[in-house]
């Protein structure tokens, strides 16, 4: 059940109306349903309806409604497009000739500073009404948190870019800032938020950022910047402090990709989708707020096939058998594949099947499809409008995340029990690390390099590979990229230097005199 909805925003907007033919009484007429600057920002509620328009930010297409998997999963090796229009699927095969491509770059760039907006109306309006402090800083705690999600997609993706901490005018433009002090402005903004926070929401707020959350994605921009030290401190109190007590694995993997058990203690933060209004993409009552990934990544006939997996996950999940003997169960929630009722021949609830269908031979062939977040389960093809929540940080990933953190700070014989928690899920089953590999030891880089095995065999397809791989270096060195290129050949087209970050939108540079165009591009 969807506890709450970040409903479409309360546009703002100041209007300044003259006539030579009309007296200015008789045009000075308040709109009630177009209020300016003047009348909004009074109210308790008016701060809510202004947080809440930034969460609505989520439920656009260039965020994480639908484009933003094509770079974090189908550029990454984990997956790949074979979309007919050529552009897009270029876009994630690292052949960028336009800049200005709007679905894989610009409207990224556009919403994600339009969000950052909305996030400084908040911040700037709110302070100034009269309510209680407690409630008014939890309000700019989750607009601070918001600020910094967005910041964090800006660094990873182009590095240097302008940071706008104040509400924004139409002519403005903003001096292009580093990466470093990109990073600097994320870690300000949640180390502002992470203890005004509440540790749980109740009911009719579920969703929206708490302190765990905020600590999380504050590792994760420590752990970008190799700050290793830093993002194990804030993920103690996940995973050994006082948060504990309120995050766990669920048996049933499968189920952190349906919308039956949606919020549950898997779920550090989540992005709440519902299929309860089936509009377009506008800002309006009726605009939809549905997952439209599905659509996009489903087999022919039942979605658009413009993205699919890598079939080299398949060979890495059929490496090791279960306690049991059997094959990793993962495999088969995460990748449609034609053989997968050879695998599972005891799968339930006819699971093999593709929506309830048999495999098509002529469509389909040998392709390997994205199975994790599709909607199979209860229908017979995708829409615009699934009702999945989208798990942005799961517990899972935070303890492979801490083991990474104690591997790099020379503690990698206390890690093994955080990847073994993920291992033994009750669903998984699979043998303890230690078990399966003795020749790791405490090998600091065989360690690394299984763990970074682990964590694709867990979080592949949950957007958090690209950034994953640029952390390890393996964007950055032509090491990593001959490694990638062994199991995805879009990598042949990358070149070192240039591809790990995208060109800025060129009609940005061109607008913009403080904008400097990143280099090689």
């Amino acid at each position: 059940m969807k506890n709450i909805k970040f409903y479409i925003p309360i546009l703002i907007a100041a209007f300044v109306m003259t006539s030579t033919r009309c007296s200015e009484d008789l045009l000075d007429i308040e709109n009630p349903n177009t209020p300016t600057v003047e009348s909004f920002w009074k109210t308790e509620q008016d701060a809510e309806m202004g947080l809440n328009a930034a969460y609505n930010m989520f439920y656009k297409p260039s965020t994480w409604t639908r484009w933003i998997y094509f770079r974090y999963d189908l550029t990454s090796d984990e997956g790949h497009s074979t979309s007919p229009w050529g552009e897009l699927a270029d876009w994630t095969r690292f052949k960028y000739s336009n800049y200005n491509f709007w679905d894989g770059n610009n409207w990224h760039w556009r919403d994600f500073y339009k969000a950052i907006f909305r996030t400084n109306q908040v911040l700037t309006y709110v302070p100034a009404i009269p309510f209680d402090e407690a409630r008014r800083d939890r309000i700019l705690a989750q607009a601070r948190f918001i600020r910094a999600l967005y910041y964090f997609q800006i660094a990873l993706l182009w590095e240097d870019a302008p940071i706008v901490l104040e509400i924004s005018k139409p002519d403005d433009q903003p001096e292009q800032r580093t990466e470093a002090e990109i990073w600097a402005q994320v870690e300000e903004d949640l180390n502002w938020a992470k203890d005004r926070l509440p540790e749980k929401w109740d009911d009719p707020n579920m969703g929206r950022a708490t302190k765990g959350a905020a600590k999380a994605l504050l590792a994760r921009a420590y752990a970008q910047q190799k700050k290793y030290p830093e993002a194990k401190a804030e993920l103690d109190w996940l995973v050994v402090g006082d948060g504990k007590q309120y995050y766990g694995l669920i048996d049933n993997y499968r189920e952190n990709f349906t919308h039956n058990f949606e919020n549950n203690i898997e779920s550090v933060f989540e992005i709440q989708f519902s299929d309860r209004n089936k509009g377009n993409d506008s800002d309006n009552l009726s605009a939809s707020m549905g997952f439209q990934r599905t659509q996009f990544f489903a087999p022919g006939g039942i979605g658009w096939q413009d993205g699919k997996a890598r079939a080299w996950l398949i060979d890495e999940y059929k490496k090791e058998k279960t306690k049991d003997g059997k094959n990793d169960s993962r495999l088969l929630t995460n990748i449609f594949y034609k053989q997968a009722y050879k695998d599972f021949p005891d799968a339930a609830n006819n699971d093999t099947l593709v929506y309830n269908r048999q495999w098509n031979n002529v469509d389909w062939g040998n392709e390997t499809f994205i199975k994790k977040y599709s909607t199979y389960y209860y229908r017979d093809r995708e829409d615009y409008h699934a009702p999945n929540n989208f798990r942005f940080i799961r517990y899972a990933d935070v303890l492979l995340l801490y083991a990474e953190m104690l591997n790099e700070t020379n503690q990698t014989a206390d890690a093994y029990q955080y990847v073994n928690m993920v291992r033994e899920r009750p669903s998984t089953n699979l043998p303890r690390l230690e078990d399966a590999y003795p020749e790791i030891g405490t090998d600091y880089n065989l360690f690394k390099k299984r763990l970074q095995m682990e964590r694709s065999l867990e979080l592949c397809f949950e957007a958090v590979r690209w950034m994953d791989l640029k952390r390890w270096d393996l964007l950055t060195t032509q090491a990593g990229i001959d490694e990638l290129r062994t199991r995805d050949i879009d990598f042949n087209n990358f070149t070192v230097g240039r591809n790990h970050r995208l060109p800025i939108p060129q009609v940005e540079v061109d607008n913009n005199e403080h904008l400097d165009q990143n280099n090689p591009y």
